[in-house]
Parts: structure tokens; sequence; C-alpha cells
């Protein structure tokens, strides 16, 4: 049962920080942040987000930015599910690479033909 409410939370924390970002990057062209997945602990204090950001060579400097800014980011997200959470959580963000794995493997691939 727990585990059901945890995806939940998860799902709807991953919904508002995308559109927060969403919101944030649109005065930075060239830009894209998206939130590739979201993990809550157990105890719904602590949420786990992924982001995948586009361009990668700016992603450790955004990344940063981010993270200099994560109480007016945990403060927007409070606002946005006051409702529905009674805690909000602590946000810890990281960068999510999958994607520069997945295009360093087929550069790979092409090169051995």
């Amino acid at each position: 049962m727990q585990e059901t409410r945890q995806n939940k939370i998860s799902r709807l924390l991953q919904k508002e920080l995308s559109i927060i970002f969403q919101e944030q990057t649109r005065s930075t062209h060239g830009v894209m942040v998206s939130v590739t997945q979201v993990r809550i602990s157990p105890d719904l204090s602590i949420c786990t987000a992924h982001l995948s950001i586009f361009p990668s060579e700016r992603g450790e400097e955004i990344l940063a930015n981010i993270n200099a800014n994560v109480k007016s980011i945990r403060y927007n997200l409070g606002s946005r599910v006051r409702n529905q959470l009674r805690i909000i959580p602590e946000l810890r963000f990281f960068i999510d690479d999958s994607l520069d794995y997945i295009e360093h493997i087929d550069e790979l691939l092409r090169s051995e033909k």
C-alpha cells in the first residue's frame, strides 16, 4: 500500500517540478531542463529528481544553479501542492546522463562497421 502512495506522489512531484523548470527556462533561450525520474523516500521526506539537461555541455553549470536555488524551487513546489501534501519533501537533484550514454554507445557501434 505504501508503495502505491509513493508512486502517486512521485508522479505528482515530477509533473509539478517539470512545470516549474519549464517556466524558469523560458527566459533562458537554448536551454531545456526536463525531469526524467522522481523517487521519494518511504517516509515522504526526501525527493530525488533526475534531470535531463540540454545542451549537456552546460549540465554541470545549470545543475549548480538549480542547487543554489533549491529553497525557492521547494517554496514554488509547496505552493503548488499544498492541498495534496502535508509536508513538502527536501529536494535533491542529479543529472540524468542516460541519453548521452546511449548516444555514446551508438557512436561506438557505428565506428565498428
